[in-house]
């Protein structure tokens, strides 16, 4: 950095706001407007009967709805433009525009209102009479109150998945930096004594350390296809391949997985590493690991990693996994959401890791 180069950040974006455009954010705007009608229509029908209470509660219901769903379609179209401004001023123009909206519909149903008998519409669902001014400035007050708060949700909501995220990353991050030494010191005394026996076995195993280090510096938030993952994973297994002999074996039952899916980057090489660690190198016969991949009926890629429990080491095994093992269910809940699931745990002697996620490939 430059002696005149500063460490301050440019103001944030207003990347907070949703699509307004998908349902899940649709249904949003209409419950949190049927729940501001409900509120007004018993404000306004107080100890009267019930049918008072449903007549006012359809008509201020289809007042709002016109608001908040026309309010969430200009949203929609003017949120690319809206997300390269600062967030106090995209706030400000997002509520500027609902207040419009609801300046618009209220003097629409002002208009309505005046018009009603000679319109032919039903008698008795007219609006409560009320002063023109006093109408437009109650609609446009509650507009943004309540548009205001949404805003506030949103933008919390947005901060918290966004620390989450953050600090993944962080953790990620961290256990890439933090190689496990004694996989180090074991690898290069595995080379070093193969440089004497053979030395064309002591370089393939130098190329594939140097790859796998490769693959541990890469941008964690990157994702990597299945057939990236599974390269990698192998890599490491050659690895310790050299240094285990017969004592270790792993079965690959992959066949029917989709290669081109995408997961989080480095999430199969850790579970790999964790059963021969964990379940074959205190073994003193050493044992099988399996690795046994399918797609769901509903589409999804379900992963299973197992290997076998010393005896001796079970409680060692389930404190030693939990860093890795936690990080990785993190990083898959932050890519696929509730589409993902992730359990691990012993099962009838052995340990058994299971991912499960959403098929998505470089397209989706």
């Amino acid at each position: 950095m430059s002696a005149g180069a500063t460490g301050r950040m440019g103001p944030e974006r207003a990347d907070y706001l949703p699509d307004f455009c998908t349902p899940a954010v649709v249904f949003a705007v209409v419950l949190i407007s049927e729940l501001v009608a409900v509120v007004l229509a018993l404000g306004q029908t107080g100890t009267g009967t019930a049918a008072s209470f449903w007549t006012a509660l359809a008509r201020t219901s289809l007042f709002l709805l016109w608001i908040s769903l026309l309010g969430a379609a200009i949203l929609c179209y003017g949120r690319p433009r809206l997300s390269r401004m600062t967030v106090p001023w995209a706030s400000a123009v997002a509520l500027a525009l609902l207040m419009l909206v609801a300046g618009l519909i209220s003097e629409t149903g002002w208009w309505l209102a005046g018009y009603w008998d000679e319109l032919g519409l039903p008698p008795g669902h007219a609006p409560a009479p009320s002063s023109h001014f006093g109408f437009l400035a109650r609609s446009m007050a509650i507009t943004l109150i309540v548009g205001a708060l949404a805003l506030r949700y949103f933008y919390v909501a947005h901060q918290w998945r966004r620390n989450v995220e953050l600090e993944a990353t962080s953790r990620v991050n961290a256990l890439q930096a933090r190689i496990r030494p004694h996989f180090l010191f074991n690898s290069m005394n595995t080379i070093a004594a193969l440089t004497r026996r053979d030395p064309g076995l002591a370089e393939e195993a130098i190329e594939d350390l140097a790859d796998l280090f490769r693959a541990s510096l890469r941008d964690s938030s990157m994702r990597m296809s299945l057939k990236e993952e599974f390269e990698i994973a192998r890599l490491y297994q050659r690895i310790e391949q050299h240094r285990l002999g017969d004592r270790l074996a792993v079965d690959w039952k992959i066949d029917g997985l989709p290669m081109r899916a995408q997961v989080p980057g480095l999430c199969i090489q850790p579970l790999l590493e964790n059963a021969i660690y964990h379940g074959i190198e205190p073994t003193a016969g050493g044992g099988r690991v399996t690795i046994e991949g399918r797609v769901l009926d509903d589409g999804r890629i379900l992963i299973e990693v197992r290997n076998p429990v010393a005896p001796d080491r079970k409680e060692t095994h389930r404190l030693g996994n939990q860093m890795a093992l936690e990080n990785i269910s993190e990083r898959f809940m932050i890519a696929y959401g509730e589409g993902a699931q992730f359990r691990y745990g012993a099962q009838g002697g052995e340990y058994r890791v299971t991912l499960t996620f959403p098929y998505m490939d470089r397209d989706s």
